[in-house]
């Protein structure tokens, strides 16, 4: 059986505009929104492990 990438290609490139064309842009905005703060509530969180980590070990 020979695979034809050009359908598994085509499926997914369909598959991902449709799914776009249902998103709006608040949806879009909203979502970069809440990533972003996600990341700076990690990266806070770690950073102050980090700091108190050190703290104990001293």
């Amino acid at each position: 059986m020979r695979i034809d990438h050009r359908l598994g290609i085509g499926t997914s490139g369909g598959t991902l505009l449709s799914i776009i064309g249902q998103l709006g842009l608040h949806d879009v905005l909203k979502t970069a929104v809440l990533a972003a703060i996600g990341a700076v509530v990690s990266f806070t969180v770690s950073w102050l492990l980090q700091r108190l980590g050190r703290r104990r070990q001293r």
